[in-house]
């Protein structure tokens, strides 16, 4: 089966709109950093300052959230595809 365009009369997203997206690693040095990086790709205005973060009870793992405007769905699967395909990425909701 394909994935066919979502319409935007049809789409739960109203664009632009702020949306924030979880992101779970390892604790260790440079993993913030990345998903600024990464967050930058997609939305050249994000502001690195807004980042959540919310380690894990242990210390050994950091949640993020970070919060992106999203322009439309194919810029939002384009950024869970590269969040998830990250080394340093356990999990992204």
């Amino acid at each position: 089966m394909m994935n066919r365009p979502i319409p935007p009369e049809e789409s739960l997203i109203e664009y632009p709109s702020a949306f924030p997206i979880k992101v779970m690693g390892a604790h260790v040095e440079g993993f913030e950093a990345a998903i600024v990086a990464v967050a930058l790709q997609f939305d050249p205005e994000f502001d690195p300052d807004s980042v959540e973060r919310r380690p894990s009870a242990g210390g050994n793992y950091l949640g993020l959230t970070i919060t992106v405007t999203a322009t439309s769905r194919d810029q939002l699967d384009e950024l869970y595809r590269t969040l998830t395909s990250h080394p340093m990425v356990k999990v992204v909701l």
